[in-house]
């Protein structure tokens, strides 16, 4: 079986993220850059298939020489080799010149299912699994949480409000992913050291064929507003303490 994984690099969530003064971007100096959570998912649940199916695991991700980082994450965790698409006509692509680029690469190998995380935590569009699927003319299931695969078709599980859906479709297809689906594994040092030698293909735009046609893109990047300080209710008694919480609420949070 060959399967393939898309993957994204995102800052840390523990990373503090400032923005540029004009409000261009934000600012990528001293950030700790790792694989996208919900990526995470998407490899270890295509490990669990070779595993199980036999076949390869590819890695595909689009971005600058520095995402060659995540793709060697993966490679350490058990996949078999990467596909790293770096242009500087991509930076900061929407999420159809994403999928575009992504389809691209992918119709130049064989391929079974692909695997994406459910959004990236960055822009948290998303967007980008079910667009590649229309690009593909694959099906897609999205935002699972079980999958299982059998005769060339995969059955999974996706939660709804008070209930689970039971999905069926036919490979090829492509399955978003999300918390709940595995556990992601821990990359151990043999694999490390072997994911230095496995190969790694680095296209640009002009070899995939594809021309970049920004359909959206950030205009200007606002930081949120800061919070105002928080208040201490002074007082002796509970029951002053408890009417001159009331009447913050109902005044100043006019929640009440």
């Amino acid at each position: 079986m060959n399967i393939v994984v898309c993957v994204k690099q995102v800052p840390d969530t523990e990373t503090l993220i400032k923005v540029k003064p004009d409000g261009s971007g934000i600012v990528e100096d001293g950030i700790k850059w790792v694989m996208n959570p919900y990526d995470e998912y998407g490899v270890e649940e295509a490990l669990k298939w070779k595993e199980k199916q036999g076949g390869d695991v590819t890695i595909i991700s689009l971005g600058p020489a520095r995402i060659m980082e995540t793709i060697r994450t993966a490679l350490a965790m058990g996949a078999d080799k990467g596909i790293l698409i770096d242009d500087p006509s991509l930076s900061g692509a929407d999420a159809f010149t994403t999928a575009t680029a992504l389809a691209a690469a992918i119709k130049t190998i064989p391929y079974d299912v692909i695997f994406c995380g459910q959004r990236a935590i960055d822009d948290d569009s998303g967007q980008v699994g079910a667009v590649l699927a229309e690009l593909l003319g694959i099906p897609s299931v999205t935002i699972i949480t079980k999958a299982e695969v059998a005769d060339k078709a995969v059955k999974v599980l996706r939660p709804i409000e008070g209930a689970q859906l039971s999905i069926q479709s036919p490979l090829p297809c492509v399955i978003t992913c999300q918390k709940g689906l595995n556990e992601p594994r821990y990359a151990s040092l043999p694999g490390i050291m072997k994911a230095k030698k496995k190969p790694v293909d680095i296209k640009n735009a002009a070899a995939l064929g594809i021309t970049v046609d920004m359909k959206a893109k950030v205009v200007k990047t606002i930081p949120p507003p800061a919070r105002p300080p928080g208040k201490i209710i002074e007082g002796e008694e509970p029951a002053q303490k408890a009417a001159a919480l009331v009447k913050l609420l109902r005044e100043e949070a006019k929640v009440i």
